[in-house]
């Protein structure tokens, strides 16, 4: 599928890289270690943060980006408290707020990322709560609800970029769609101006109104897409018959944008939600997705919030490619 967007996360890459060239994130696990996992290790977090200023967050390599730049309505803002973490059905999640009154001066969007990019093969999965209609204001909106993993790029139709987008809901359309439909697409490369994208999609014409569990299974030349244990998609080659496999390593983001304003009514204030629960990370392992929440099962039962154990040494090593 090709469709035109406007700056395709390069901001926020630009910014997490910048950020891995000063040090990597802290390591570190609170309660059991590994459980059930492969000899390459787990990343998983439960978001149990007071704020996005709040010093774990960033110790344990996430935070909240505030610069401004695409995807999204340019001049819009990315302000810190768009993101923040608060209670439902007994449970803490992170909260991404993105609100518009149909001008750019008055659209702000929401982004809660992975500071360290060294996700690449494995099972990727996390559980989050899409919203068809607004917290707040009039409905219509082109919003964009979205998971995804994605790497730096230095140029047009760079050959090692990557990008892995577990879902791109949109409740109302947008991108020529009515909405509401949901994309999974994975990445060879790109050229931003005008918009090229080599890459293979799936999507789902059918509401995601409430919580659903996304899994992506990245090897063995496969990008395999499920949604709430369903598969959905399963990647292999790009238009040109070119991998859409990741070839450097990325990181891990959620968030929260306006596509366009053009589906907004009125000029009232129109206020959208997405919420995180968890984020898991199995590197270099084939997890299914009933086995991945088997395993943020048993981290809940041992009280288990945050746990770091992932390798870069031997067999678990990624390989980086050459400076381009």
């Amino acid at each position: 599928m090709s469709r035109q967007r406007t700056t395709i996360f390069l901001a926020a890459a630009a910014s997490i890289a910048s950020i891995v060239s000063g040090g990597a994130a802290a390591i570190g696990s609170t309660g059991h270690p590994g459980h059930d996992s492969g000899h390459c290790g787990v990343l998983f977090d439960d978001f149990q943060y007071k704020s996005a200023t709040d010093p774990q967050l960033g110790a344990h390599g996430w935070n909240a980006r505030t610069e401004v730049g695409g995807p999204g309505i340019p001049g819009a803002t990315w302000p810190a408290g768009n993101v923040s973490f608060v209670s439902t059905g007994g449970q803490q999640v992170a909260q991404l707020r993105a609100a518009t009154n149909g001008s750019a001066a008055g659209t702000s969007h929401a982004e809660l990322r992975r500071t360290t990019m060294n996700l690449r093969n494995g099972t990727y999965a996390t559980r989050v709560r899409y919203a068809d209609k607004p917290a707040a204001g009039p409905d219509g909106d082109h919003i964009n609800e979205t998971a995804f993993a994605i790497g730096p790029t230095k140029f047009d139709y760079d050959p090692i970029y990557s990008e892995l987008d577990f879902t791109e809901y949109l409740p109302n359309g947008g991108w020529g769609e009515t909405g509401p439909i949901n994309f999974q697409t994975s990445y060879h490369t790109f050229r931003e101006d005008p918009w090229d994208a080599r890459s293979a999609a799936d999507s789902q014409e059918r509401s995601l109104d409430g919580w659903h569990t996304f899994v992506t299974q990245v090897g063995n030349g496969h990008a395999k897409y499920y949604i709430d244990g369903k598969l959905t998609a399963d990647h292999t080659v790009d238009q040109d018959g070119n991998t859409v496999l990741p070839r450097q390593d990325m990181s891990m983001n959620w968030n929260l944008w306006f596509i366009d304003l053009d589906g907004h009514q009125g000029t009232a204030t129109s206020e959208y939600r997405e919420q995180i629960d968890w984020a898991y990370y199995a590197k270099n392992e084939t997890v299914s997705p009933s086995q991945a929440e088997a395993r943020v099962t048993k981290y809940r039962k041992h009280d288990t919030t945050y746990q770091d154990t992932m390798i870069n040494t031997g067999s678990c090593e990624n390989y980086q490619p050459p400076e381009h």
